[in-house]
C-alpha cells in the first residue's frame, strides 16, 4: 500500500447495488478512496454455456485495472462470482475479498437450520457451497433448504422494487416457519427484508461484509 489513503475496488454485477454500497463505505471506510467496476453481464452469462468460460478471465481482467489503478484490496459485491475471489486474488496478486462471507459466517454460527432464497439460480448454487465451506471451517453441520424465488429477479430488473420485495418477503415468512436463520443470497434483495415479521434472524450479506472489509483495510 502506498503512503496516501487506502484505496477499495468494488466489481460489480449489477448497477442497483452500487449505492447501498458506496452507503455503507462512506460509514465504514472513513479515509479510504472507493472505486466501481461493473460487468453487468456477468450473472447473465454465467448462464450461458457459451459465455460462462469467460468470466474468470474477465474478473482478472476488472481486478488488474484495479490494481493498475492503485487498489490496495479489491471486493466482489456479486454472490454468483463470490467462488471466484480466491483464483483472481492469485492472478493478480492483491486481496479479493467476498462481500458474503461475513454473512455466511453469522449464518452458521445462528443455528443449525438454514434457509436460503435467491433470485436467481446462479446466485443460488455458489451460496449454498459458502456456506457449506464455513460451515466445515467452523466445525458445524447444519441442515439447509433453499429456493429461487420465482418472478422476484425479473421484478427488479424491470424496476419494479415493490413487486420483488413482496415476493421475497412472502418467501421469508414461508421459510422461516422452519428455519432458525433466513440467508438472503443476493445483496439486491436486502430491501425485502425490511418489514417481514418472523422470529428467525434474516441474515443479508452488505452491512457485515462491508465492516469485514474495513476490517482488511485497517490491517493494511
Amino acid at each position: 500500500m502506498t503512503s496516501s489513503a487506502p484505496r477499495v475496488a468494488f466489481i460489480h454485477t449489477g448497477a442497483v447495488v452500487i449505492p447501498p454500497v458506496a452507503v455503507l463505505a462512506r460509514e465504514h471506510l472513513a479515509g479510504a478512496t472507493t472505486v466501481n467496476y461493473l460487468d453487468d453481464k456477468i450473472v447473465a452469462d454465467l448462464g450461458d454455456p457459451e459465455r460462462a468460460a469467460s468470466v474468470p478471465e474477465r474478473l482478472i481482467d476488472l481486478a488488474q485495472a484495479a490494481r493498475a489503478g492503485g487498489a490496495d484490496v479489491v471486493m466482489f459485491t456479486c454472490s454468483s462470482i463470490s467462488h471466484l475471489a480466491g483464483p483472481t486474488a492469485d492472478a493478480v496478486g492483491i486481496p479479493v475479498l467476498r462481500i458474503d462471507e461475513a454473512m455466511a459466517d453469522d449464518a452458521v454460527a445462528a443455528g443449525e437450520r438454514i434457509a436460503v432464497l435467491a433470485t436467481l439460480p446462479t446466485t443460488l448454487t455458489p451460496t449454498l457451497a459458502l456456506l457449506r465451506e464455513r460451515a466445515e471451517l467452523a466445525g458445524r453441520a447444519p441442515e439447509f433448504v433453499s429456493e429461487v424465488v420465482a418472478g422476484a429477479f425479473e421484478a427488479v430488473a424491470g424496476g419494479d422494487r415493490a413487486t420483488h420485495d413482496r415476493l421475497v418477503g412472502a418467501a421469508i415468512e414461508r421459510l422461516a416457519a422452519g428455519a432458525d436463520v433466513v440467508v438472503l443470497a443476493q445483496a439486491s434483495m436486502a430491501s425485502a427484508a425490511q418489514g417481514v415479521d418472523v422470529t428467525a434472524r434474516v441474515l443479508t450479506s452488505l452491512d457485515p461484509g462491508i465492516r469485514r472489509l474495513s476490517e482488511a483495510v485497517a490491517a493494511l
